[in-house]
Parts: C-alpha cells; structure tokens; sequence
C-alpha cells in the first residue's frame, strides 16, 4: 500500500482512507463497529463533515477511547457562507466529534476560491482558527472543475478534495498533476463514480497510479470495509486487463451522466433526481430487478409530473441538463419495461 505525505501538511496515511458520508444511514452500534474495524485495518484517515447528520457523532464514539484520537486524521467541512456560520460549524464539530482539534477543515462544496481580503471574511476565519491551534490544515472541496484549477494554484489551501474516479477525464486527471506539482493534497472523492463502478480493484489499481491522490472510499457496510481492507497488504496492480477494461468502461459511460450527488435535491415535485437521472446506468449495472420494481416504477412515473423549473441545473455542480437527462432516462425505462430494450 502506498504510504505518503498529503502534500504540504505532513500527515502521512496509507492510500486509503474512510468516506463518513455513508455511516449516517447506519445504525450507531454498527457504524461504530465498522469504523473501529477500518482503525484496526489500517485506515488513519476519516473524512466527515458537519452536513452528514449523525457522523460526526459516530466518529466521536468509535475513537473515544484515551490515547486512539491521536493516531487517526479527522478531516470535516463546513458549508457556512458566513464568519458566524463557519465559528458556530466549527464549534459544533468539536463538541460533537469529542475533540480539541480538527486535523483537516474544509469549506464543503465551495463554488469559488475564498482568498484573503475579498469581502467575505471566509479565508480569514480559517486562519484565525489554525491560529487558535482548533484547526491543523486548510482544506477545501468542490465539484466545479474552474474552481478547483484555481484552487489548486491559489497557494492558500492546503488540501483540495474533488471527485476523481477511473471516469476521469483529462482535464481532472491534469487537476491532480497540477495539485502535485503545487504541494497540494488531492483527496479524491466519488471514487465510484457515485455506485456507477463496481470493481474495487479497479479502482484501486487505477488510484495507484496517482501517488498523491488520497481516495476516501464512501463505506457504509461491513462488507465494503472488508473489501477495501484487502488491499492493505494486496494492492491491486494496473495490469493490462484491468487498463483494458477501464478503457471499456469508460467507452460505455462516455458524454454526461449523473453522478448521484444530491445536490440539485429536493425536487419540487418529489422526484428521486439522484437515482432517477442515471436510471439508465443502473439497470444496465446492477441487477435489473430491483430498480425495475413497482416502487421504482412509481418514482419514475413522477418525472412526467417535471415542472421544468430548473432549480436541479442550478444547483447542478456538474452543470448538466437534468430536466433533459430526466426524460431521456425516463423514455429509456419504459422501453425497458415494455421489453423493448434487453439489459
């Protein structure tokens, strides 16, 4: 397993490290158990963040224990947009994680690069709390791949965490190289593509080529752990049949696709966007009859209800055309259903 530093904090972790995201649907007794089983696997590195719901207070239980909060990174965010936001997050997270300092704080989902002295205050609270020794690193994560550019030759951040995946196009893969040669720490998110990939070794063996990239793999069962924890001591290796079916997989998922993020939710008419706007890539990848179930089809039927107000593409990091995308997923479905289409 590849062991280095994230760029210019000095923190050193296996490449390989836990996403909380998930543990918030799991209950607490589990979610404690998976997370002290990751710790005992070899995973140092716990990303969080103060909108995952009951995570923090999740973490905050597995890692109680006298002397065990120092050899973990607790990395969380924050998605206030102003100082009184940011210090009421930040003294929110430290209560509730059960710790006098965050290793890593990020501002969550930012859509622009905070900089010193540009009318926000933001930048400045950051450095007012690595100052007050409450926070270790600056750290930032977004999904719009402008601000990232900027972000990672801003000098001003310390780690940068956007999604990254074996789906990547050039341009995200050159965003990694440009972190690395600026000595900022790429934590990559979204390493499955969101549920789209299901080879882990695949993913992992495609990581490997990208040394300073930090995946955070989203884990919320035991038997996702285990197969993550695997790799700790068989690291999968980019052999040409993996290059080859990477090659593959990206050929099939090629053009714009839903990453089922969220973040253009709720819908105003109840639409499931998340799932139902890569509906089309999930029966093609998973087994078909569970999404193709009576449930499911009720939720699609919801698309025909699309007030096309575009809130989902205004909130859309990915900027894409949901409404469309809907539709053209929705008609795909029931060419499904009608038998007319095979998967």
């Amino acid at each position: 397993m590849n062991i280095s530093p994230l760029g210019k904090t000095g923190i050193v972790t296996p490449q390989n490290a836990f996403g909380a995201l998930p543990i918030q649907r799991t209950d607490h007794e589990e979610a404690v158990r998976i997370l002290r089983r990751a710790y005992e696997g070899g995973m140092t590195y716990f990303d969080t963040a103060r909108a995952y719901s009951n995570s923090e207070e999740k973490l905050r239980m597995a890692f109680s224990e006298p002397g065990l909060r120092d050899k973990i990174y607790i990395a969380t965010k924050t998605m206030a947009k102003t100082p009184e936001a940011f210090w009421k997050d930040l003294e929110t997270s430290l209560t509730t994680l059960g710790t006098d300092h965050i290793d890593v704080y990020q501002f969550h989902m930012a859509d622009r690069c905070y900089a010193p002295d540009d009318g926000t205050g933001m930048y400045e609270c950051m450095l007012e709390a690595k100052r007050q020794g409450k926070i270790g690193h600056i750290g930032i994560t977004a999904h719009k791949i402008a601000v990232a550019e900027e972000i990672a030759v801003s000098g001003l951040y310390e780690t940068l965490q956007f999604p990254f995946s074996y789906l990547a196009a050039e341009r995200e893969i050159k965003l990694v190289e440009t972190c690395a040669q600026n000595n900022v720490g790429f934590v990559a998110m979204k390493g499955l593509a969101g549920g789209l990939i299901t080879r882990s070794d695949a993913a992992m063996a495609f990581m490997t080529l990208y040394p300073n990239a930090l995946p955070i793999w989203g884990i919320q069962k035991m038997s996702e752990l285990e197969e993550w924890l695997a790799f700790m001591d068989e690291v999968p290796e980019y052999t040409g049949e993996i290059k080859d079916y990477i090659e593959k997989e990206k050929s099939e998922l090629a053009g714009e696709f839903c990453r089922g993020c969220g973040y253009c939710m709720p819908c105003p008419v109840g639409i499931k966007i998340n799932n139902c706007a890569r509906m089309s890539l999930m029966i093609r990848r998973a087994p078909s009859s569970g999404w193709l179930s009576d449930e499911w089809q009720s939720e699609m039927a919801k698309i025909d209800d699309c007030l096309n107000c575009r809130k989902c593409t205004a909130h859309c990091p990915y900027e894409l055309n949901t409404p469309e995308l809907l539709k053209k997923n929705l008609e795909d479905y029931r060419k499904v259903l009608a038998g007319e289409i095979k998967v």
